[in-house]
């Protein structure tokens, strides 16, 4: 098999186990549901680590290939076509291996729901577009992959379609979406008006000639050209990758089963956004505007979302405010041109976050569905794997030093650190800040689940099916099986070591080099690169820095009140008052966009009903044509007598008429 058929045959795999689960079905049953689609996507997984390898040490260069020719319309070229260099090849191999530790860990998860084999099929169908999205050599492939994800995410959250919430949380997916898809599209279509082609080598090669056009959008007043595309295509990175004001949809994808939480929120759809941006660096590194908007955006993200982790108390929803904080950081390394930084961080969170929110289903199993971790406690002397898995996944993404985490993390903020860019000053404290918090709602989460007294209590001969009220188990926990403990013990091993081997050649070695484009002026990464001796010395350094010992003091408040003393926390949450309600209703985000948007569209829907449609469209135009027909129809009819002497007489005054105004004129 030659490379090119194998690089096709990568996202094929998962597209044939999606068809063959999906509707052959009947025809596999159940354990053949999950065989066909485990092993398409651990074929391809091993295929992209074969590439992977090939790139890293038999100096294979980028592949630049067009599939398949939709159409050519006026010299535009629609294709199917792969870019696979050094950035595309880390995106493979993360996105297959996580999504092979979802599929093994859903065997377990979802083995007693009827809908397992279309759940299957669902991820491995999610696996195709991610693997569409993250290889394409052109903008149309790109919007395909991009709303790919959107879709099947769309089917997934909603998995459990008889759950009036999961059907709201769905929706509500969907349509945040389509808000950061318009300005994907506009910057897609903005492109396509600049360069007339949407095929990546050539858009980045013909893109300094373009760096001073501009663009009027209203009247009389000129933009930047690059910096509208920039912010456009940011628009849809806002919505993908869960950036505020649009990131209300992700907090609520907890609806869907936890295995898609993981897959959604460590290595495809929410990293789209982060991926793209990187993707276009030749573009955003034109415009200082756009760069700026992304930081503080991040930033804003990155603080604010952590700090609701904070006070939620639903295990999964704290691991997904968790997700949106480190999407925030992603987002601010690009907002200051370290690029490689926010991969690197995007491959390690990948890994750890997927492990968080697995070992979270692991709880959720022991717990017979209870995700409230106020009715957990005590859970580390019957859940060891999932404890100490936990406990490796917590520190990696709280940063402490010789874990992934820290790699990336510290990468981050020490290129914020680093950077002279307008609103750097901002987004530098927001990360540091963020670093305390983070250590806060994580601790918390390991006290509250593990430690402590049991809050929940064994009934002894309840009906294990039954609905108990909460707080209530009719056995006690309980490790799940080893097609669920497996997994954790595998994504724990790169949560630990990753940073540590690959932190020379990503950050500082120039391996992105072939895929991502930097200003020298620009090139923070390098700056500090400049500074770092080894991941040795990065690491010991990382013990005298300041984001360790925020990490510190969020660890040992949250073991002063959540191990030791837990009734501060209802003190402080009696006292914080406004600031608590404010934290609990998530900045009321949602409440605004039901009254602003959602309400606000239904009024005007019935209001252009009332008085546009049922008003002006229907009684004035349609019933007020038919009634001006009927009164001219009833006016003339009076002339038409059968009489010849009337007709000769109105053709006689006709004719008078026409003379008359013959004369005046």
């Amino acid at each position: 098999m030659d490379l090119k058929t194998l690089l096709i045959v990568i996202p094929l795999l998962p597209l044939f186990g999606a068809i063959v689960a999906g509707l052959g079905r009947h025809i596999v049953g159940r354990a053949g549901a999950h065989w066909v689609t485990i092993l398409a996507v651990a074929a391809s997984c091993a295929l992209s680590v074969s590439v992977l390898y090939q790139q890293m040490f038999e100096g294979l260069e980028a592949l630049n290939f067009s599939v398949y020719t939709w159409m050519v319309v006026e010299g535009v070229t629609f294709e199917v076509g792969f870019l696979v260099d050094h950035l595309t090849s880390l995106m493979m191999c993360v996105v297959t291996f996580v999504s092979l530790m979802v599929h093994i860990y859903t065997i377990g998860y979802m083995q007693d729901d009827p809908g397992y084999q279309r759940f299957f099929a669902y991820i491995n169908l999610f696996t195709f577009a991610m693997l569409m999205l993250v290889m394409a050599n052109n903008f149309m492939q790109l919007c395909f992959g991009w709303e790919a994800v959107g879709l099947v995410s769309y089917l997934l959250i909603g998995f459990w379609f008889k759950k009036d919430t999961a059907i709201f949380a769905n929706m509500k997916a969907f349509l945040v979406n389509r808000v950061g898809d318009f300005g994907f599209l506009l910057g897609i279509a903005a492109v396509l008006m600049t360069f007339n082609s949407l095929d990546y080598a050539e858009v980045f090669a013909a893109a300094p000639d373009a760096a001073n056009d501009t663009i009027a959008l209203i009247p009389g007043v000129e933009w930047n050209l690059m910096t509208v595309i920039c912010i456009c295509l940011f628009i849809g990175a806002m919505g993908k990758s869960a950036q505020a004001p649009l990131h209300v949809w992700l907090p609520d994808s907890m609806e869907g089963p936890t295995p898609i939480s993981a897959l959604i929120h460590a290595a495809t759809m929410v990293t789209a956004g982060i991926f793209m941006v990187a993707r276009m660096s030749p573009l955003f590194e034109m415009s200082e505007a756009a760069l700026s908007f992304v930081m503080l955006i991040g930033a804003f993200t990155a603080l604010a979302m952590g700090a609701i982790g904070i006070v939620q108390n639903d295990i999964k929803r704290v691991v997904a405010y968790s997700t949106l904080s480190q999407l925030g950081y992603m987002t601010v390394a690009l907002g200051v041109s370290a690029y490689s930084a926010a991969i690197f961080h995007l491959m390690t969170h990948a890994f750890f976050k997927a492990l968080l929110f697995l070992g979270a289903g692991s709880v959720i199993i022991a717990m017979h569905h209870q995700q409230d971790m106020r009715y957990m406690g005590g859970l580390r002397k019957y859940m060891p794997v999932t404890w100490l898995t936990g406990w490796l996944g917590t520190l990696a993404l709280v940063g402490f030093p010789f874990f992934s985490g820290y790699y990336s993390k510290d990468a981050i903020i020490l290129s914020v650190g680093a950077s002279e860019r307008f609103g750097s000053d901002i987004a530098y404290w927001a990360v540091e800040l963020g670093v305390f918090i983070t250590a806060l709602y994580s601790f918390r989460l390991l006290y509250l689940t593990f430690h402590g007294p049991e809050k929940f209590e064994v009934l002894p001969g309840a009906d294990p099916h039954a609905h108990l009220p909460d707080g209530q188990l009719a056995h006690k926990p309980h490790e799940p099986p080893l097609v669920v403990t497996v997994p954790l013990v595998l994504l724990a091993i790169p949560s630990v070591l990753l940073g540590f081997f690959t932190m020379q050649p990503i950050l500082f070695g120039g391996w992105l080099s072939d895929a991502i484009t930097v200003n020298p002026a620009n090139d923070v990464v390098a700056k500090i690169g400049a500074e770092i001796d080894g991941p040795v010395g990065m690491a010991l350094h990382g013990f005298v820095t300041l984001p360790f010992w925020l990490m510190m003091g969020g660890l040992a408040l949250a073991t002063v009140i959540y191990l030791f003393r837990p009734s501060i926390a209802d003190a402080v949450r009696a006292r914080a008052g406004f600031l608590y309600r404010l934290l609990d209703n998530k900045y009321y985000f949602d409440q605004f966009n039901q009254k602003v948007f959602a309400d606000g569209t239904v009024k005007l829907g019935r209001g252009l009903w009332s008085k546009a449609d049922a008003g002006f469209i229907d009684g004035l135009l349609v019933n007020g044509s038919a009634k001006l027909v009927a009164l001219m129809a009833g006016f003339v009819r009076r002339w038409q007598t059968g009489f010849l002497y009337d007709y000769a007489f109105s053709m006689i005054i006709g004719l008078i008429a026409i003379l008359g105004v013959w004369v005046v004129l």
